[in-house]
């Protein structure tokens, strides 16, 4: 019996299978059977025709890369990487539940009939179709987990107005009555503002990403003056580290300010917390008539193979410093390239000499 043949007529089979697999799933174990069910019938259908549909020898190489074109609507593999997103499954048990599919579907016809002289056609034609299917459930279901956690940061950024504010009016209310130094009290406005200010951002960026790239807000600023009030808050906030700041040249441009300055802020705070106890934080500015670099060095070690992987959200240093917090989810480089990025930029780290340095470079407008 031809396989296509097979998964029409031992489907019952096939989906108590896939059924009993999606079981085992931590998330899915409390999930009806008809929820697991979900897609899987017209899955094996699409499969099935998928058997039966004469192709190209280029058809056959795009489908088995995962790279066939799916068509203009939705289709089951995809509705079903999408809905097992919502059920909370994570891409490993995804691929996991192809995987068990695809070895049940050929154990149980290698069990019922034995191969005939179409049988390796059939089995190429088979992967072939699997591999498509996973590689259209996979970039939806990823699709759809990158949607909730936008969502998810846009409901941080919101309800962290509340407190904000309340700390805001604190601080005025403070201000106004004398009860603390005006020093102070500045200081604290100016954090407020700046926390303010990378919440709007937050927002506006969950937004974006929700359908778009970042948004800047660009308008002519000295990224000068824009890195020497981040430095005052970072003194402030570690006051035993040394933050040394040097300015060369023009550094006037059309920038995005708020975004860059966490960029700086995210450099040094990195620069503190992971270089040599004591030793002090080198920052540069240096414009010239095309663009402004920022640069922020500290002594330490960093291997050099280690520092691209820095750049990547959720991943931080092996060598990290016993002072760093452990909970810090390593979000800090990534931010600094995806601001770079979008200014048009670049960011470069080198490790040499037991100096570990860091250099953003953006164009003036």
């Amino acid at each position: 019996m031809r396989l296509a043949t097979f998964i029409e007529t031992a489907h019952v089979q096939i989906l108590a299978e896939a059924i009993a697999f999606a079981k085992t799933i931590p998330a899915l174990e409390h999930t009806s059977e008809k929820a697991l069910r979900d897609h899987l019938p017209e899955v094996l259908e699409a499969i099935s025709a998928d058997l039966r549909t004469s192709q190209t020898r280029a058809a056959s190489i795009l489908k088995s890369h995962g790279k066939a074109t799916p068509g203009t609507s939705q289709t089951s593999a995809q509705t079903h990487g999408l809905t097992r997103a919502q059920d909370g499954i994570n891409i490993e048990q995804l691929i996991a539940e192809f995987r068990a599919l695809r070895a049940s579907i050929l154990r149980l016809w290698a069990e019922a009939y034995p191969m005939g002289p179409d049988a390796f056609e059939d089995i190429t034609r088979f992967n072939e179709a699997i591999d498509q299917a996973v590689a259209e459930s996979v970039k939806f279901h990823a699709d759809e987990r990158e949607r909730w956690r936008q969502i998810f940061l846009g409901i941080v950024g919101h309800d962290l107005r509340g407190p904000l504010h309340t700390i805001s009016l604190t601080t005025a209310l403070m201000r106004q009555q004398g009860s603390a130094p005006v020093q102070q009290t500045a200081l604290l406005t100016r954090g407020i503002e700046r926390m303010t200010g990378l919440l709007n951002t937050l927002l506006e960026y969950s937004r974006s990403n929700l359908g778009g790239d970042m948004p800047l807000q660009r308008e002519p600023v000295d990224l000068a003056v824009v890195c020497a009030d981040e430095l005052d808050l970072q003194r402030a906030a570690y006051p035993d580290a040394r933050i040394e700041y040097r300015v060369q040249g023009n550094a006037e441009g059309v920038f995005d300010a708020s975004w860059l300055r966490q960029a700086i802020g995210n450099l040094v705070t990195n620069a503190i917390k992971h270089g040599d106890a004591g030793a002090a934080v080198s920052v540069e500015v240096e414009g010239d008539t095309a663009c402004v670099r920022v640069s922020v060095e500290n002594a330490g070690e960093l291997p050099p193979d280690e520092i691209e992987q820095l750049f990547e959200p959720l991943r931080r240093g092996r060598s990290g410093s016993a002072r760093v917090d452990r909970s810090h989810l390593g979000l800090g480089l990534f931010i600094v390239r995806q601001v770079t990025t979008a200014h048009g930029g670049t960011i470069k780290g080198t490790s040499s000499a037991h100096r570990v340095r860091f250099t953003i470079e953006v164009p003036k407008c």
